[in-house]
């Protein structure tokens, strides 16, 4: 892809993009933390938790597809996108961040969270701590024994000498064969910023977080939990009925076809349906 040419989108995402969000920001443990909100307030209330070294954008998609319905908030977690860099991250700190972001973003009773991959982990933290606060919880494509695959070694700061050259070394962490050209651009341009003698990525590459497997975590969970495994994801069909067998009663297990592990990237459309498919059969 020329990343001096964006791709031609089709008519439904740029009507998602059109619809902008509102941006706002909190603070939790003297750290800013921002935030992305569609919908009117007085709906049933959504979070959506991105994945490691994401950010709020890649929702922007998704959900306004979402949010006739409900209001919808995206957050960053701490160390990613606008969101303020830490000296040290813990799992338990990001699902505090997450129940902050539905309060600042005016969510006003109890509310759905949806997480992809290590966003999962955090979305499944966060009902095991603040279950009492949720309808219910969506994890999307997150392993259920190994470390999130975005999970990396802490390495310094790379600046790249223009905006450009740092948009066209955008990649999905693990990498697959499909992105479609137009959200690929869309979240590459939301996900860099300028620093003295370049840009970099908006995400702090010294994070490391103290890891509790999935399998650890979802016994903790008292509200009702769907998961949606990717067909080209990182979680196996014996993976997926080992899920299946942790998950509480009523929930769901839910197959995306044809999905990498990045399904917004691939399938946006696809993730939409099954978002709204787990929610209104929930009553969320």
């Amino acid at each position: 892809m020329n990343a001096d040419s964006p791709p031609e989108a089709p008519s439904w995402f740029d009507a998602a993009l059109a619809e902008k969000p509102e941006h706002r920001d909190t603070t939790v443990d003297g750290g800013k933390i921002h935030l992305r909100c569609w919908g009117e307030t007085d709906r049933p209330g959504l979070v959506l938790v991105h994945g490691g070294s994401a950010h709020s954008g890649w929702w922007d998609h998704i959900a306004p597809l979402l949010a006739p319905q409900r209001r919808v908030v995206a957050v960053d977690l701490s160390g990613h996108g606008d969101s303020a860099a830490r000296d040290a991250y813990d799992i338990t700190l990001w699902a505090r961040e997450v129940v902050a972001a539905a309060d600042a973003g005016g969510i006003a009773g109890p509310f759905h969270v949806a997480g992809h991959s290590m966003g999962g982990w955090v979305t499944a933290q966060t009902g095991a701590e603040f279950g009492d606060r949720l309808t219910g919880l969506t994890i999307i494509d997150s392993p259920l024994n190994d470390h999130p695959p975005e999970e990396r070694t802490a390495r310094p700061v790379r600046v790249h000498p223009d905006r450009e050259t740092i948009l066209g070394r955008f990649r999905t962490l693990p990498p697959q064969d499909v992105l479609l050209p137009y959200v690929r651009r869309h979240i590459a341009e939301e996900s860099v910023r300028p620093v003295e003698g370049g840009w970099t990525w908006k995400f702090d590459p010294t994070i490391t977080v103290p890891h509790t497997p999935l399998r650890g975590i979802l016994p903790r969970i008292g509200c009702p939990t769907s998961f949606l495994r990717a067909e080209h994801g990182l979680v196996p069909p014996d993976m997926a009925q080992q899920i299946r067998s942790l998950l509480r009663p009523h929930s769901m297990l839910v197959d995306l076809p044809d999905a990498g592990h990045h399904p917004m990237l691939d399938r946006p459309l696809a993730l939409v349906t099954a978002l709204r498919t787990i929610l209104a059969a929930a009553g969320d």
